[in-house]
């Protein structure tokens, strides 16, 4: 362990910051004093670097090369800053990138925004940081309006508490077209992380210890009134029919609070109650286990709410508000909806609209290869054309002709125009205008649900998935169901068996295996990009004969079960 000592000493002797070489310095000691668990510990931080890629930088927070922390975050901006510096030249225009920065409220997040500026100065480049804490699609917002090179979001969206992360997007001069500010894919992310390798230390990086702008309030301002139009104009008869609408909010602890409520209001929603336990930033959510729309419980206060106040509709964003989770009254009991049904009531929102969208050209809806089939048939009655993409908004948002993205884990892109990312803000607007409209014909939202339904058929979608404590299993689940996957699912044989690496539907190579059975069922497996673990897609579609989707949802629902239990054993 000597070696390991030693590289824990020269991390401590290049770290700018007196607290994380303080806890590096007392792990260090730990371990010497023969503390196994300490030891275990600082083998994990050093055992490598935190992996810059298409998702940025994400993980906990803490001392070390496989930590978030200052010396990580610096080393990440010196790459991007000079492969900004590069690819400016590479393209003949004059240096000096421009770069918008934008943090949210977890730890760490705002020291690090103001090392990225310090950095991007000493660059030459323009650095322009948001003047508060503000959600993710205000930055990614402020990248586009404000012709930026780069955006640079400090946040960890919906992971625990310890941890933090660093997305990235390109747009300016540097990418141009359908990909202008989004986030980035490769072969960007390669270029960046080859030059953060090449950084030898941390103080050898240059910071200028002032020079960047501080943004005022406009950026904000400008896309919260952008996010409120996407419910469109108003007009006597839908200002009464918004201005009716009991909206319970919560932003779970994050800091979509205060922009959700301007952009609703701004619209017309102004009788919003927002959970007051999660209202204000804290980075420790204290009221959630997880601060996930997604988890067990981490909407139990907002339904409560709800409940007491007799609210239309739910809302709740994750803590960068990049997501939105919706719930409504299902058989008289309120339940959150599933990221595909939302996709899908969007979806169709937005292509019976299309006449209002004044885009020439084609038209098209999109969602990731793992979402529901659902949206390619509203495409498809609606004259639109439809898309998959492999999974991440990085890829959504570059679809050309895009007007709606969606993916299943509850982001939404209802104003490509306006952000090129998923968007919980507009989202929730967009969603609102739907019940205002639903409420004033005396219909609900699970009246829309059954509408598609009836259009449509059911298309049920479930996940499964297994966390592993060890990761080297991952890869080897994976290869073992490539080499030898299953004969039959649910009852109903395997029909087809696509590996995605290989690539699939003309998307490119992706870790994956696709599985269609005889009944029309269909399976994704494939490892988390962000978590350690295998993730299963399922699907099942029934369809209504005459008007009863009652008996179409207990067949789905029937088939669905059978299908979840064969791929969780599959998969453990």
């Amino acid at each position: 362990m000597t070696g390991l000592v030693e590289a824990a000493q020269a991390w401590i002797d290049d770290d700018p910051d007196g607290a994380t070489r303080i806890e590096l310095q007392q792990l260090v000691a730990a371990h010497q004093a023969g503390d196994v668990e300490a030891g275990a510990e600082l083998a994990d931080r050093f055992r490598g670097t935190l992996e810059f890629g298409t998702a940025g930088l994400r993980g906990a927070i803490g001392a070390g090369p496989n930590r978030m922390n200052r010396a990580v975050v610096m080393r990440a901006a010196a790459g991007l800053a000079q492969y900004l510096t590069d690819a400016l030249a590479e393209l003949g225009e004059q240096p000096g990138a421009r770069v918008a920065i934008g943090y949210d409220a977890r730890h760490g997040s705002h020291q690090f925004a103001i090392d990225t500026a310090a950095v991007m100065t000493a660059a030459g480049h323009e650095a322009l940081l948001l003047p508060r804490t503000l959600p993710t699609p205000v930055l990614a917002y402020a990248t586009r309006a404000l012709n930026a090179d780069a955006g640079v979001m400090v946040t960890a969206s919906h992971n625990p508490p310890q941890d933090n992360g660093y997305k990235v997007y390109l747009g300016g001069r540097v990418v141009t077209g359908e990909g202008q500010g989004a986030q980035i894919v490769p072969p960007y992310d390669a270029e960046i992380a080859r030059r953060i390798a090449a950084i030898e230390t941390v103080a050898s990086i240059p910071r200028a210890a002032a020079g960047w702008t501080i943004l005022g309030d406009d950026v904000a301002a400008d896309y919260v009134a952008a996010a409120s139009a996407v419910a469109g104009p108003a007009t006597a008869a839908n200002a009464t029919a918004r201005a009716d609408v009991r909206i319970v909010l919560t932003p779970l602890h994050g800091v979509g609070g205060e922009t959700v409520e301007r952009a609703l209001t701004a619209a017309g929603f102004t009788d919003v109650h927002t959970v007051a336990e999660q209202a204000q930033p804290d980075p420790d959510f204290p009221t959630v286990a997880f601060p996930n729309p997604e988890e067990a419980g981490a909407i139990d206060l907002s339904l409560a709410l709800a409940q007491q106040v007799g609210a239309d509709l739910v809302i709740a964003n994750d803590p960068d508000a990049d997501r939105c989770a919706v719930a409504t009254v299902i058989d008289g009991q309120w339940a959150m909806l599933h990221g595909d049904v939302v996709g899908s009531i969007l979806g169709e929102r937005i292509a019976s609209r299309r006449g209002m969208l004044r885009i020439a050209g084609p038209q098209v809806l999109a969602n990731s290869i793992v979402s529901s089939q659902q949206l390619s048939r509203i495409a498809q009655r609606h004259g639109l054309t439809h898309a998959n993409t492999l999974t991440g908004f990085k890829w959504i948002a570059r679809e050309p002709h895009l007007v709606f993205g969606y993916e299943e884990a509850l982001g939404y892109c209802v104003a490509p125009d306006l952000v090129r990312d998923k968007d919980g803000v507009s989202a929730a607007v967009l969603m609102a205008d739907l019940v205002a409209e639903l409420k004033a014909e005396g219909r609900t939202l699970a009246d829309a649900i059954d509408d598609l339904a009836r259009a449509y058929g059911v298309f049920l979608t479930r996940q499964v998935s297994a966390r592993f404590t060890d990761i080297t299993q991952i890869p080897a689940l994976m290869e073992r169901l490539l080499a030898a996957p299953p004969a039959s699912l649910g009852g109903s044989a395997v029909a087809s068996t696509d590996d995605m690496n290989a690539g699939f539907r003309g998307l490119p190579p992706t870790n994956g295996l696709h599985l269609a059975t005889e009944s029309g069922a269909r399976v994704i497996i494939r490892p988390s990009g962000t978590e350690p673990k295998i993730k299963a897609y399922l699907e099942v579609v029934a369809p209504v004969e005459g008007e009863d989707v009652t008996a179409a949802r207990e067949a789905a629902s029937a088939a669905m079960d059978a299908l979840e239990a064969d791929v969780t054993a599959l998969v453990a």
